[in-house]
């Protein structure tokens, strides 16, 4: 199946929130990771969500060239051809964008698909993400509605953030304070900005405890309640049951518990990079410790091109990483939903 057209992104969504249950959103920075992450939905037989972050699709472009719209407009046109041989289907995504990235990364990217839309083709991405957690509410609010209008000109479902992720990411630091903990007075101002929906559909990353990157059980103290106070309300003001789209950042070192609660509440995108990132590495080292003597000219040896075949070990990598998205999509209760 190939990537999702914006409709098919819509009841995707749609059917999560009804269902109970939530995509794996899927970080990639090469062809091989994102291989691994179809691979996984596909053995998982669940839909899922692929997204490359401003320093993934840095990456992507080359360690010398550096330019994030190229490595993301490159990964999209590639995942574009191989998807077509998954039987799930995929959306793509782009994660975190703070301010001072806009201009070099999620506009010029909205306005490519704006082009290929005048042109009657999908967007180039299903949705981005705009990231304003980092500058005051009233601020944030402003420009997502700039973004908001613009996306959804060009079919696209936007991302925002309210409240701060702790931890760090791409090298922006969230402090760990109280700012973790999105209020119901932050969701009403967010809906009275943008709306709930009626002005162009966005996900909604409000933060209930979340902190990036690699943390022991328990060291995280989410609270999944704070989802459920801002749903019911912003749903009592306007009518509505669950308004939000909810998104799920930081959830590493979460308990099952923790995630399947805040699936309860409306969440419908969880993001996992961590756990992918080591799930794809750890064979790697596996490989590399095993095979010391081949991968290196030991003593003037010629070595084993066996083991340095950066093949070798890049399959080992992802089957390891795939195996963490089964795992993620079945936490979440993904697998086995697929549309086609």
């Amino acid at each position: 199946m190939p990537i999702a057209t914006p409709e098919v992104y819509a009841e995707m969504l749609d059917r999560a929130k009804a269902g109970g249950f939530a995509y794996p959103a899927i970080n990639v920075t090469s062809s091989q990771t994102l291989n691994a992450a179809l691979r996984g939905f596909a053995e998982a037989e669940s839909d899922g969500i692929v997204q490359v972050s401003t320093g993934g699709a840095e990456f992507l472009s080359g360690t010398t060239v550096k330019d994030m719209v190229t490595g993301a407009t490159a990964l999209a046109e590639y995942a574009r051809i191989v998807a077509e041989k998954y039987p799930v289907t995929v959306a793509l995504h782009t994660d975190h964008c703070p301010k001072n990235k806009l201009d070099g990364f999620m506009r010029p990217l909205i306005d490519i698909s704006l082009e290929r839309v005048s042109k009657g083709l999908d967007p180039l991405f299903q949705s981005h993400m705009w990231d304003g957690s980092a500058v005051p509410l009233e601020e944030n609010l402003e420009i997502a509605k700039e973004l908001l209008d613009k996306c959804a000109r060009a079919r696209i479902i936007m991302e925002m953030e309210i409240g701060v992720v702790g931890g760090e990411e791409d090298g922006v630091v969230g402090e760990i304070n109280e700012k973790l903990y999105t209020t119901s007075e932050d969701a009403l101002a967010t809906a009275e900005a943008v709306g709930v929906g009626d002005n162009g559909r966005y996900m909604l990353a409000a933060t209930f405890g979340n902190v990036h990157g690699v943390y022991k059980p328990g060291h995280v103290k989410l609270r999944p309640g704070v989802l459920k106070e801002i749903q019911e309300a912003v749903g009592a003001k306007y009518g509505k049951d669950k308004p939000f789209d909810l998104v799920f950042h930081g959830g590493s070192g979460s308990t099952l518990e923790e995630i399947q609660e805040a699936i309860s509440y409306g969440v419908v995108k969880m993001n996992i990079d961590t756990d992918t990132q080591y799930a794809f590495t750890r064979p790697i080292a596996d490989h590399m410790f095993r095979n010391y003597d081949g991968v290196l000219k030991v003593d003037g040896e010629v070595g084993n091109k066996k083991t340095y075949d950066p093949r070798s070990y890049g399959k080992a990598a992802e089957t390891g990483m795939a195996a963490r998205v089964v795992e993620a999509c079945r936490h979440l209760k993904s697998a086995g939903t697929k549309i086609s």
